[in-house]
């Protein structure tokens, strides 16, 4: 894919310990019980070392992640910062000034400042196994020379298996998943996903039933996102939401392609509006595209952000599914 289809899509040795939740100072415990460490990721392949890896550098959504159970990284690459210098919304509640940038966009990966780093082990998400995330094809012999690399799968997993995946991780990692932080986050995941279900079954009972539908606003077009491709989506779709399925989805099964013309083609009483930089935003359609200002959703005040990279954890995923199960509560049928 290209990053113009996959963006639509979706989206020197250190001297401190940067996991800021360890539970052991002893670089010897090990996830295999023998001194050393070992993981295997989603491309079945196994990372190890002779100790714990210290210096983590990780996609920026991977690195929120670990953060929210505990783990910290010393480098980041993939969207961090805005041009102001404030954090960028997929660094979740990463202090984007405490960590190494390596690379702020699409096709930035800087080598040099990888190697100085000293890297143990990087980590990254996959769309496609065994692709690594936001790693230029071109880089990729040079980065895993430096350090073992590890892949999480989170376009075709379930949402709680990429959860689940990332606890491992960071739980080989040193993190303390019975900590107060990290048990809470889960009940709150849990109870927002109770309401969520409720939610869509009383929304579902109002008059044909409400629809949500998924999209990202770039220019030239408006992109429709098919739920099954999409971890979240499924997710929302199995606690009984009512998603938009657009017809023909281009670019591997991920959106359908609307000219600005076509907007109203698929009615939705609820629009998920794709949140990520470089994406329009409800100010900027407003007043560029007359064809968005007119659809029953928008007239009615019934856009819900949407975070369609947000960081696999149950801090990153219960707010964004109690802004969803308010929405439909609130909701009217429109359409």
């Amino acid at each position: 894919m290209t990053r113009r289809t996959l963006f639509a899509a979706l989206g020197a040795a250190g001297a401190s310990t940067l996991l800021a939740a360890c539970g052991s100072a002893d670089d010897g415990a090990a996830a295999d019980g023998k001194g050393s460490w070992a993981f295997t990721d989603d491309r079945d392949r196994t990372a190890r070392s002779d100790g714990t890896p210290r210096n983590l550098v990780a996609y920026v959504g991977a690195a929120a992640a670990l953060h929210d159970l505990g783990v910290d990284c010393k480098g980041v690459f993939g969207p961090t910062k805005l041009k102001n210098g404030k954090p960028d919304i997929q660094a979740g509640d990463l202090d984007v000034d405490k960590v190494t940038v390596i690379g702020n966009a699409w096709g930035e990966f800087s080598i040099e400042k990888y190697a100085s780093l000293q890297p143990d082990l990087l980590i990254t998400t996959m769309n496609e196994s065994p692709v690594l995330w936001y790693v230029p094809e071109e880089s990729v012999k040079k980065v895993e020379a430096l350090a073992p690399s590890i892949g999480i799968l989170t376009a075709k997993s379930s949402l709680t298996g990429v959860i689940d995946r990332f606890a491992e991780l960071a739980e080989s990692l040193g993190a303390d998943l019975q900590s107060k932080r990290v048990k809470d986050a889960e009940a709150r995941f849990r109870k927002a996903s109770q309401a969520l279900r409720r939610a869509a079954r009383e929304a579902s009972a109002k008059g044909s039933g409400l629809r949500v539908m998924a999209v990202s606003a770039q220019a030239d077009l408006l992109y429709v996102g098919a739920p099954d491709y999409f971890t979240d989506l499924r997710y929302y779709q199995d606690h009984g939401v009512r998603l938009v399925k657009p017809d023909n989805p281009a670019a591997n099964g991920v959106f359908a392609e609307l000219s600005w013309e076509n907007a109203d083609k698929y009615p939705a009483d609820v629009i998920l509006l794709d949140r990520r930089t470089g994406n329009l935003q409800p100010d900027e359609l407003k007043a560029s595209k007359p064809t968005w200002a007119k659809l029953p959703a928008v007239r009615a005040g019934q856009v819900v952000p949407w975070q369609n990279e947000a960081r696999f954890s149950h801090a990153g995923y219960a707010p964004l599914i109690e802004s969803l199960t308010e929405a439909l509560q609130q909701a009217k049928k429109v359409t």
